[in-house]
Protein backbone atom coordinates (compact mmCIF):
# COMPACT_ATOMS: atom_id res chain seq x y z
CA UNK A 1 0.00 0.00 0.00
CA UNK A 2 1.53 3.52 -0.64
CA UNK A 3 1.94 6.17 1.92
CA UNK A 4 0.20 9.18 1.91
CA UNK A 5 1.62 12.17 0.34
CA UNK A 6 2.12 15.64 2.10
CA UNK A 7 0.27 18.55 0.78
CA UNK A 8 3.78 20.00 -0.99
CA UNK A 9 3.98 16.28 -2.44
CA UNK A 10 0.22 15.79 -3.70
CA UNK A 11 0.66 19.62 -5.56
CA UNK A 12 4.28 18.30 -7.27
CA UNK A 13 2.72 15.35 -8.45
CA UNK A 14 -0.46 17.14 -9.93
CA UNK A 15 2.05 19.51 -11.53
CA UNK A 16 4.04 16.29 -13.04
CA UNK A 17 0.71 14.83 -14.65
CA UNK A 18 0.09 18.31 -16.28
CA UNK A 19 3.33 18.12 -17.17
CA UNK A 20 3.09 14.87 -19.27
CA UNK A 21 -0.16 15.24 -20.35
CA UNK A 22 0.68 18.57 -22.23
CA UNK A 23 4.17 17.48 -23.59
CA UNK A 24 4.16 13.13 -23.39
CA UNK A 25 7.53 13.22 -21.62
CA UNK A 26 8.16 13.82 -17.73
CA UNK A 27 9.81 17.55 -17.26
CA UNK A 28 13.70 18.39 -16.39
CA UNK A 29 15.16 19.28 -13.27
CA UNK A 30 15.46 22.52 -14.85
CA UNK A 31 12.05 23.11 -16.33
CA UNK A 32 10.15 21.81 -13.32
CA UNK A 33 12.34 24.16 -10.58
CA UNK A 34 11.41 27.17 -13.28
CA UNK A 35 7.64 26.30 -13.17
CA UNK A 36 7.55 25.64 -9.69
CA UNK A 37 9.75 28.51 -8.65
CA UNK A 38 11.80 26.12 -6.16
CA UNK A 39 15.52 25.04 -6.50
CA UNK A 40 16.64 22.14 -8.59
CA UNK A 41 17.67 20.41 -4.85
CA UNK A 42 13.70 21.05 -3.78
CA UNK A 43 12.73 19.13 -6.99
CA UNK A 44 15.20 15.91 -6.67
CA UNK A 45 14.03 15.74 -2.99
CA UNK A 46 10.31 15.57 -3.62
CA UNK A 47 11.28 12.97 -6.62
CA UNK A 48 12.59 10.76 -4.40
CA UNK A 49 9.77 11.32 -1.68
CA UNK A 50 7.34 9.99 -4.52
CA UNK A 51 9.90 6.81 -5.46
CA UNK A 52 10.16 6.81 -1.60
CA UNK A 53 6.20 6.38 -1.04
CA UNK A 54 5.10 4.45 -4.51
CA UNK A 55 4.48 7.08 -7.00
CA UNK A 56 7.27 6.54 -9.15
CA UNK A 57 9.75 4.78 -10.09
CA UNK A 58 13.83 5.94 -12.02
CA UNK A 59 14.75 3.09 -14.55
CA UNK A 60 17.96 3.01 -13.60
CA UNK A 61 19.55 3.27 -10.06
CA UNK A 62 21.35 7.18 -11.62
CA UNK A 63 18.99 7.35 -14.73
CA UNK A 64 17.25 10.72 -15.16
CA UNK A 65 14.30 8.68 -16.81
CA UNK A 66 11.47 8.64 -14.00
CA UNK A 67 8.49 7.33 -14.46
CA UNK A 68 5.25 7.80 -12.71
CA UNK A 69 3.46 4.76 -11.00
CA UNK A 70 -0.40 3.83 -11.16
CA UNK A 71 -2.17 2.43 -8.06
CA UNK A 72 -0.30 -1.12 -8.94
CA UNK A 73 2.47 -0.13 -9.24
CA UNK A 74 2.73 -0.08 -13.49
CA UNK A 75 4.13 2.66 -15.50
CA UNK A 76 1.08 5.14 -15.64
CA UNK A 77 -0.67 5.69 -19.03
CA UNK A 78 0.72 8.95 -19.89
CA UNK A 79 4.11 7.63 -19.84
CA UNK A 80 4.20 4.22 -21.54
CA UNK A 81 3.21 4.87 -25.27
CA UNK A 82 6.56 5.42 -27.34
CA UNK A 83 6.51 6.84 -31.16
CA UNK A 84 8.39 3.84 -33.63
CA UNK A 85 9.08 5.33 -37.81
CA UNK A 86 7.26 3.40 -39.80
CA UNK A 87 9.98 3.09 -43.15
CA UNK A 88 8.41 2.55 -46.26
CA UNK A 89 6.42 -1.05 -47.29
CA UNK A 90 7.79 -4.49 -47.29
CA UNK A 91 6.02 -7.20 -48.98
CA UNK A 92 4.40 -10.48 -47.22
CA UNK A 93 3.97 -12.05 -50.94
CA UNK A 94 6.38 -11.39 -53.63
CA UNK A 95 10.12 -9.57 -52.86
CA UNK A 96 9.27 -5.67 -53.78
CA UNK A 97 11.67 -2.85 -53.70
CA UNK A 98 13.11 -1.39 -50.47
CA UNK A 99 11.87 2.01 -49.41
CA UNK A 100 13.82 3.87 -47.22
CA UNK A 101 11.87 6.81 -46.70
CA UNK A 102 9.60 7.87 -43.36
CA UNK A 103 6.04 6.72 -44.00
CA UNK A 104 5.04 8.17 -40.96
CA UNK A 105 5.05 6.99 -37.15
CA UNK A 106 3.05 4.14 -35.40
CA UNK A 107 2.31 4.94 -31.08
CA UNK A 108 2.71 1.76 -29.41
CA UNK A 109 2.45 0.33 -25.56
CA UNK A 110 6.36 0.90 -24.14
CA UNK A 111 5.70 -1.93 -21.42
CA UNK A 112 5.44 -4.03 -24.75
CA UNK A 113 7.81 -3.52 -27.14
CA UNK A 114 10.68 -2.58 -24.80
CA UNK A 115 13.32 -2.98 -27.70
CA UNK A 116 15.96 -0.43 -28.44
CA UNK A 117 15.78 1.64 -31.97
CA UNK A 118 12.32 -0.14 -33.34
CA UNK A 119 11.42 0.39 -36.80
CA UNK A 120 7.90 -0.42 -38.82
CA UNK A 121 7.24 -1.74 -42.21
CA UNK A 122 3.20 -1.95 -43.99
CA UNK A 123 3.06 -5.20 -45.13
CA UNK A 124 2.06 -5.89 -48.86
CA UNK A 125 0.59 -8.92 -49.55
CA UNK A 126 -1.16 -12.31 -47.72
CA UNK A 127 1.43 -14.97 -47.88
CA UNK A 128 2.42 -14.90 -43.87
CA UNK A 129 -1.36 -15.10 -43.17
CA UNK A 130 -1.20 -18.16 -41.14
CA UNK A 131 1.01 -16.46 -38.95
CA UNK A 132 -1.31 -13.95 -38.27
CA UNK A 133 0.36 -11.19 -40.88
CA UNK A 134 -2.14 -9.76 -43.11
CA UNK A 135 -2.32 -7.06 -46.06
CA UNK A 136 -1.78 -3.65 -44.84
CA UNK A 137 -0.57 -4.40 -41.19
CA UNK A 138 2.56 -2.63 -39.25
CA UNK A 139 4.94 -5.32 -38.56
CA UNK A 140 6.84 -3.98 -35.95
CA UNK A 141 10.35 -4.55 -35.98
CA UNK A 142 13.47 -5.43 -33.89
CA UNK A 143 16.75 -4.38 -35.50
CA UNK A 144 18.75 -7.67 -36.19
CA UNK A 145 21.41 -8.58 -38.61
CA UNK A 146 20.90 -12.53 -37.90
CA UNK A 147 18.22 -14.99 -37.07
CA UNK A 148 17.66 -18.08 -35.31
CA UNK A 149 15.19 -20.81 -37.30
CA UNK A 150 11.89 -20.18 -37.16
CA UNK A 151 12.13 -16.54 -36.65
CA UNK A 152 10.06 -14.27 -38.67
CA UNK A 153 12.18 -11.65 -39.93
CA UNK A 154 12.62 -8.57 -42.50
CA UNK A 155 15.39 -9.69 -45.19
CA UNK A 156 16.50 -7.62 -47.62
CA UNK A 157 17.24 -9.87 -50.81
CA UNK A 158 20.24 -8.81 -53.25
CA UNK A 159 20.36 -5.42 -51.67
CA UNK A 160 17.21 -3.97 -52.79
CA UNK A 161 14.23 -5.85 -52.40
CA UNK A 162 12.73 -6.17 -48.62
CA UNK A 163 10.24 -9.20 -47.75
CA UNK A 164 8.95 -10.77 -44.22
CA UNK A 165 9.12 -14.52 -44.32
CA UNK A 166 9.92 -17.07 -41.37
CA UNK A 167 13.90 -17.68 -41.65
CA UNK A 168 15.70 -20.90 -42.23
CA UNK A 169 19.58 -21.71 -42.11
CA UNK A 170 20.78 -24.59 -44.19
CA UNK A 171 23.89 -25.97 -45.28
CA UNK A 172 24.48 -24.24 -48.21
CA UNK A 173 21.85 -22.09 -48.84
CA UNK A 174 19.07 -19.58 -46.64
CA UNK A 175 15.42 -20.17 -46.76
CA UNK A 176 12.77 -18.01 -46.81
CA UNK A 177 9.30 -19.62 -46.01
CA UNK A 178 5.96 -17.85 -46.24
CA UNK A 179 3.11 -19.23 -43.93
CA UNK A 180 0.06 -19.44 -47.01
CA UNK A 181 0.21 -22.68 -48.89
CA UNK A 182 -0.67 -20.60 -51.94
CA UNK A 183 3.28 -19.33 -51.89
CA UNK A 184 6.29 -21.60 -52.12
CA UNK A 185 9.48 -21.40 -50.20
CA UNK A 186 12.48 -19.16 -52.02
CA UNK A 187 16.04 -20.10 -51.85
CA UNK A 188 18.89 -18.22 -51.61
CA UNK A 189 22.61 -18.39 -51.90
CA UNK A 190 24.22 -16.50 -48.43
CA UNK A 191 25.13 -13.28 -49.76
CA UNK A 192 22.02 -13.21 -51.30
CA UNK A 193 20.10 -11.96 -48.22
CA UNK A 194 21.09 -9.63 -45.73
CA UNK A 195 18.70 -9.75 -42.31
CA UNK A 196 17.59 -6.47 -41.20
CA UNK A 197 15.29 -7.49 -38.51
CA UNK A 198 13.14 -9.79 -36.57
CA UNK A 199 9.11 -8.97 -36.23
CA UNK A 200 8.42 -9.02 -32.53
CA UNK A 201 4.57 -7.47 -33.31
CA UNK A 202 2.36 -6.83 -35.26
CA UNK A 203 -0.12 -3.94 -35.50
CA UNK A 204 -3.46 -3.91 -36.73
CA UNK A 205 -4.90 -0.98 -38.74
CA UNK A 206 -7.31 0.38 -36.62
CA UNK A 207 -4.85 0.76 -33.31
CA UNK A 208 -5.45 -3.47 -32.33
CA UNK A 209 -2.49 -5.49 -31.47
CA UNK A 210 -1.38 -8.91 -32.36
Amino acid sequence: MRKQLTRKQEQFLAYLRRAIERSNRMPSLRQAASDLGVSHTAVAQMLRALEAKGYAKREGRYSRSVHLLNRVSETAAQQRWREVPIIGSITAGLPMYAQQEWDGSVVLDATVYRGQNLFALRVNGDSMKNAGILHNDLAICEPRQYARNGEIVVALIHGEEATVKRFYLHKDYIELRPENSEYKSMRYGFGDVLVQGKVVGIQRVGGSEV
